[in-house]
């Protein structure tokens, strides 16, 4: 410990000596460690550490039923919850939560905050035990006389001022007192991936909530579960058993089990419900290339030791004759290494303090409470000064050896700049140099890829016109509103916004496109057998009068939905081109009917097909359904106008407050840039990887001009001598640019075949443009190509101006 002491204060002696190297150094290192660093803290607030606030997650399950896609609904209905969790032998808790909205309501303003419903078990399950008070008894979960919340840390002190005599206080909801029974544990915020909920109530207030008596109904499916292996089971044995367990309630109640009902596990990482389903792809590949990046620094700073390590022949050399071994000068290298690391891993925790938190940044405004940043923890630290030990070995250990492997007699007799050492180092640099050019390929081709995807994304036309609309919601349920009240109330709503100065129509939908606000349920086709097992889950939207026209949605074939589409009208619906395509291909729809929401539709009119959830999407069946005929009681409305849609924002909410001044609108935004969040992980990918890509360009150049330079200064004799046999300057510039360009293309050529393997992993994230693109291989060849040539341009054109006769005296 004494001489590894003694070492790091002569290292940091030493490279305070040149500080210029030094500064280089750390920031290339604190750039590639701090591109990991960042990235991780994401997998760790998401993948690792999926529920924040509960340590022990490995062995949290989610259940799912039926067929498996990235926008499911819950599948469970409460008496299926019921049976399973009861019977189940491999899990010893399982539990059920439905989330949602729920006013908050006696406060100066009612608010809109994210709930959920539990079962009584839900705290117990998650090992979520709450730093006040209590969770929910077993006779609470269906009790109706159980008006008990608990609320979560962050309620507790935006609204309660942290008050810890808050237990038995009240809070209400829709307009219904409830009893503070809990204060869940600070950083909990539910067990849903990537959303943060506030308050939970037991499962049995759904009727007081939501005005419905789920739990009462096999054949509704409103619950979505999770549960914790027993020690010793893998969860290959919970499924099985599970499954065994649904086919004997299928068999009980086939009536209520219509579609597939096979069950699947998901680790909670993985989960297909909350925002991990499009992280555990999407963040690990970000790694991987954040990876690359990190050892493209490397390749860069053991470039720069090699050229730094000339200037330190003597004094190595000296050591060696004085009796050092070599062992004990690579060992001096590699401490000299890591304070460089470690001094480049502690400005990466500066930055990533910084960058954990700009996930938010690529979130459009939406009601939904995403929260996805990173945080700098114990094990983002932890990592990043892992990554920094392991970095100094890797970027130190080629040049110690390297530096320690001269002959002292050859240095001491001053043949410092000897043939064979400045051959030697001259071919391990252009080796780290053409490694560097191919990773920076490997970067630039992914970014690129990227890049174009995400111009597609942009570019590409969703199925309707979202330019000059404005979008805000309110819900009208929790406000006491009735069913037949709630229908008036919208009709008065697109009245008084319709007449509106500047804007051209308006119309309502329980959901905005590409916002991750659209429904599903399942759908029976008239006349079309089902395979069996095959799910009838396909997308559905309510929508108000002339949505299509106001959405400029182009219109197939029929009508748009009309004014006269009410209650006591014919129940009619709407499909698009990808529901015909699917069930009744090569036939006319108008006049067919489908079945859904235990009534017959009949369809009279076709829409053409949109991107409703994700642009990278392919089209699929959808149903529009009157929202005057299919009551939902929160609705969005869409609004065209001749202008800026946020000129006319005041005046709409004025006119729903003039209806009702206590209802909250929320969700007010342009239309256009709400639906930025149906690409925003593509967005993520193609910023951070652009940036990666931009960083390794400017990293091969530093590099490929820091070894021409330095092979071009060990040949300052040989150039001398060609100059006085006669050869011209641009000899001696072509020469040197020849050095730099064969570097270039092998490098070039190694990096585009592994960019090619590479980047067939990638085939799900992009959109628009293959994996293999031509153009942009093509694109990064040749900007790659021009980089270096640039590079290399400076030190060729030093070498011209070397005077012959100087050059000679000196050597």
């Amino acid at each position: 410990m004494e001489a590894f002491l003694q070492d790091l204060r002569y290292s940091f002696r030493l490279l305070s000596k040149s500080p210029g190297f030094t500064a280089i150094a750390v920031i290339t290192l604190a750039l590639g460690i701090g591109a990991n660093s960042t990235i991780f803290s994401w997998i760790d607030s998401t993948l690792l550490n999926p529920i924040p606030g509960v340590t022990h997650t490995g062995d949290l399950y989610t259940w799912m039923r039926g067929d498996r896609s990235e926008h499911p609904s819950p599948p469970f209905s409460y008496l299926d919850y019921r049976d399973l969790r009861d019977h189940t032998q491999t899990f010893s808790g399982v539990l059920g939560y439905h989330d949602d909205y729920i006013t908050l309501t006696g406060v100066a303003k009612p608010e809109r905050i994210f709930g959920a419903l539990t079962s009584a078990n839900y705290f117990d399950v998650l090992g979520a035990r709450p730093q006040l008070g209590r969770g929910f008894l077993p006779a609470e979960e269906l009790s109706p006389g159980a008006t008990v919340a608990v609320i979560s840390d962050s309620l507790w002190r935006t609204h309660f001022e942290a008050d810890r005599s808050v237990i038995g206080r009240s809070i209400q909801l829709n307009r219904r007192l409830y009893t503070i029974i809990g204060v869940a544990p600070p950083d909990f915020q539910g067990c849903k991936t990537g959303l943060r909920t506030d308050l939970w109530i037991p499962l049995g207030m759904d009727r007081f909530v939501w005005h419905s008596d789920r739990p009462a109904d096999r054949a509704t499916f409103w619950l979505n579960v999770l549960g914790r292996l027993k020690p010793g089971v893998g969860p290959r044995q919970a499924n099985q058993e599970l499954n065994l367990l649904m086919q004997r309630i299928v068999e009980h109640s086939p009536d209520a089990h219509q579609g597939p009902n096979q069950m699947s596990l998901d680790p909670l990482w993985r989960s297909p419900f909350g925002a991990n389903v499009y992280l555990y792809q999407t963040l690990p590949t970000l790694l991987a290339l954040a990876g690359a990046l990190l050892l493209l620094a490397c390749a860069n700073v053991a470039n720069l030791l090699l050229v730094r390590s000339v200037g330190r022949r003597r004094e190595i050399a000296l050591r060696l004759a004085m009796g050092a071994g070599r062992w004990r000068l690579v060992r001096q290298f590699l401490v000299e290494s890591l304070a460089l690391a470690l001094a480049g891993g502690a400005v990466a925790v500066l930055i990533t303090f910084w960058t954990a938190g700009t996930f938010d940044h690529f979130i459009p405004p939406l009601t939904i409470p995403v929260d996805l940043n990173g945080h700098l923890s114990a094990s983002v630290f932890l990592a990043t000064l892992g990554a920094s030990f392991v970095t100094s070995v890797i970027f130190g250990i080629l040049p110690a050896l390297r530096s320690s492997g001269i002959s002292p007699v050859t240095v001491l007799k001053e043949e410092a700049l000897s043939v064979s050492g400045g051959l030697h180092k001259a071919r391990l640099s252009s080796a780290l140099v053409v490694m560097q050019i191919a990773l920076s390929v490997v970067l630039l081709v992914c970014a690129g890829l990227f890049l174009r995807s995400l111009q597609r994304v942009e570019t590409i036309n969703p199925g309707f016109d979202p330019n000059h609309v404005l979008i805000a919601s309110y819900e009208l349920g929790p406000a006491g509103y009735a069913r037949s009240a709630a229908f008036e109330f919208d009709r008065q709503v697109l009245a008084k916004v319709g007449a509106l100065p500047g804007v051209e129509s308006a119309t309502l939908a329980d959901f905005a496109p590409l916002t991750f606000s659209l429904h599903s349920q399942d759908v029976q086709a008239e006349g079309y057998v089902p395979r069996p097992h095959e799910s009838l889950e396909i997308d559905r939207a309510d929508v108000g009068p002339n949505y299509l026209a106001t959405l400029r949605v182009p219109l197939i074939a029929g009508r748009d939905v009309a004014p006269q589409d009410t209650e006591k009208s014919q129940p009619v619906a709407l499909v698009n081109q990808a529901f015909v395509e699917r069930y009744w291909r090569g036939q006319d729809p108008l006049g067919k009917r489908l079945f859904t929401d235990g009534r017959w539709y009949t369809v009279v009119g076709e829409a053409a097909n949109g991107k409703y959830r994700r642009m990278i999407y392919a089209p699929e069946p959808a149903v529009y359904l009157p929202l005057f005929q299919d009551y939902r009681d929160t609705v969005t409305l869409h609004v065209r106008t001749a202008g800026d849609p946020l000129g006319v924002a005041p005046a709409v909410e004025k006119a729903v407050h003039e209806l009702d001044p206590d209802l909250p609108v929320f969700g007010i935004a342009r239309l256009k840039a709400a639906m930025e969040m149906g690409s925003v992980f593509e967005r993520v990918a193609a910023a951070f990887v652009g940036a990666f890509g931009f960083l390794a360009l400017a990293l091969a150049a530093v590099g490929i001009y820091g070894v021409v330079s330095y092979t071009t200064r060990q040949r300052t004799h040989e150039f001398g001598i060609r100059m006085a046999l006669g050869a011209e300057r641009g000899d001696v510039l072509r020469l040197v640019l020849g050095q730099g360009l064969r570097m270039t293309i092998v490098g070039v050529v190694f990096g585009l075949a592994a960019s090619w393997a590479v980047t067939r992993f990638l085939g799900s994230l992009l959109l628009g443009v293959t994996a293999t693109d031509a153009f942009t291989y093509a694109a990064v060849a040749l900007l790659l190509g021009g980089v270096a040539l640039s590079a290399c341009y400076f030190p060729a054109r030093r070498a011209t101006t070397v005077n012959p006769s100087v050059a000679l005296h000196s050597e």
